[in-house]
């Protein structure tokens, strides 16, 4: 306990002293002097999340806190992101997310899939990857989605065939389903907007530059590439850290007996089920009905609500709703006082001004690839769209980049680089922390996999946004 409270106030100090450095630092020419001061505050609060000192959503809080104090931002201000529709599309979508784990639905669905493709070590690579790919669009916690559904599944189907992280034996099959089952999630969460909890985050930073993102169109641009490299994935890991069981015939039957043992769907899950179809169509063709997605999503929990397939306690039990709803109201608000203050267009306008000398294309690239492999130094996917989303955009804005697909390609890599490590995606402390892979090779399969992924999305990418594009 000694050593966790004395590691707490070394890294809190550590932000004080960044906070008073740049505060103290000359203001460069074309920056206001709030604006410095309230990007001195930001990268505090930065330093609080990455250190560790505070959880994310109390470390938010002691920014606002600072804003406020200091006169930077007013109290309306500091705490406008509250009044964030998306901001709360994010919490509202942790609520429905709770009815797939509190009904079964989440881990019926799973093991349908393992039942129809699991009779080969492939095929159950695959049935977690459909099963990540429907959970997706309704369950934006990649720690509940992957970490509490998929990987219980990967664990139990592992030891049913004598694999195990103990030993040797984890590199006939759990190696391999722990691998498919933690990159599957990077991939699904960058297809749907509401399939990772810093994706909205993205949303509305992106409108902080005058680019809307819907739903509907995050999902359309990212349809294509996010399905080519979901069909990829699973055979890219055989190859790269081959299972030492190829067959595995009896896995449909172990499904099946965990699917019987289930008994047949309840009331509460055809309840579910019917909430997710609605939504999904809702989030589609909303905006035939002038439904915005945050609507819909409502519309969705009050029917959850007044089912009794979630009980309103249970709501306010969920601790990490909360917290995601804090710090989340925290970092746009943050976000829109240095776009209004004008630090940020400030920031890329000097980048570009560096990087003018250079093809756009090219220059893009480059802050791209600056953007993806920087997540090396996160600990949160989050804490980096954050800090750097917004300003990358405005640069590569600055550069002659298109709007929206720029946007879109730094959205979208926002989720792939969570593959590059063991500690900067939501569910790679549970799947990492599993034992099934070593630490060399969780490094050297997630650098390949997501590079691949880049790779895949920018070139497949390019062509499915250039046909929709022409329409």
């Amino acid at each position: 306990m000694a050593n966790i409270t004395a590691s707490r106030f070394y890294s809190a100090l550590f932000s004080l002293i960044v906070i008073v450095l740049i505060w103290l630092l000359p203001v460069p020419d074309g920056v206001r002097v709030d604006a410095w001061r309230l990007f001195a505050i930001f990268m505090g609060t930065l330093s609080l999340i990455v250190t560790g000192a505070l959880p994310m959503g109390a470390s938010t809080l002691v920014g606002l806190t600072l804003a406020v104090v200091t006169n930077v931002l007013s109290f309306s201000m500091a705490f406008s992101g509250y009044q964030n529709s998306v901001v709360w599309l994010v919490l509202i979508a942790f609520f429905i997310s709770e009815g797939f784990l509190i009904t079964g639905l989440g881990r019926r669905i799973s093991y349908l899939f393992v039942s129809i493709l699991g009779k080969k070590t492939l095929g159950l690579g695959y049935g977690l990857s459909l099963a990540e790919l429907i959970l997706a669009p309704v369950i934006p916690s990649v720690t509940a989605r992957s970490g509490a559904i998929i990987y219980p599944i990967a664990k139990s189907l592992s030891h049913s065939f004598d694999s195990y992280a103990e030993d040797d034996s984890r590199k006939r099959l759990g190696t391999y389903l722990i691998l498919v089952a933690f990159h599957s999630a990077p991939i699904t969460g960058a297809m749907f907007l509401t399939a990772m909890a810093a994706n909205p985050l993205i949303a509305g930073l992106a409108l902080e530059a005058n680019i809307q993102i819907t739903w509907s169109g995050w999902a359309l641009y990212a349809l294509v590439p996010g399905l080519v490299s979901l069909l990829f994935l699973p055979l890219l890991i055989f190859w790269l850290s081959p299972p030492g069981v190829k067959q595995t015939p009896n896995a449909p039957a172990i499904a099946k007996t965990a699917l019987a043992q289930m008994g047949p769907m309840s009331k509460n899950e055809w309840l579910m089920l019917f909430t997710f179809v609605a939504l999904l169509i809702l989030w589609v063709f909303g905006s035939t009905f002038n439904i915005s997605a945050v609507v819909a999503a409502l519309l969705g929990l009050v029917f959850l609500l007044l089912a009794g397939v979630i009980k309103w306690n249970n709501l306010l039990a969920m601790s990490s709703a909360w917290d995601t709803f804090i710090w989340f109201g925290a970092f746009v608000a943050l976000a829109e006082g240095l776009n209004k203050l004008g630090i940020t267009v400030w920031f890329g306008e000097q980048a570009a001004q560096r990087l003018s000398s250079l093809p756009w294309m090219l220059a893009v690239s480059l802050l791209l690839l600056l953007y993806f492999y920087s997540h090396y130094f996160f600990a949160s996917s989050t804490a980096q769209v954050g800090a750097l989303y917004l300003p990358f955009l405005l640069v590569a804005l600055n550069l002659g980049a298109p709007p929206l697909i720029i946007a879109l390609i730094f959205a979208y890599a926002s989720n792939l680089f969570g593959g590059l490590t063991q500690y900067g995606f939501g569910s790679a402390p549970i799947l990492f922390g599993s034992g099934f892979v070593s630490l060399r090779e969780w490094l050297r399969v997630g650098f390949i996999v997501s590079t691949i992924n880049l790779v895949i999305w920018l070139i497949v990418g390019a062509g499915w946004w250039y046909w929709l594009e022409s329409f």
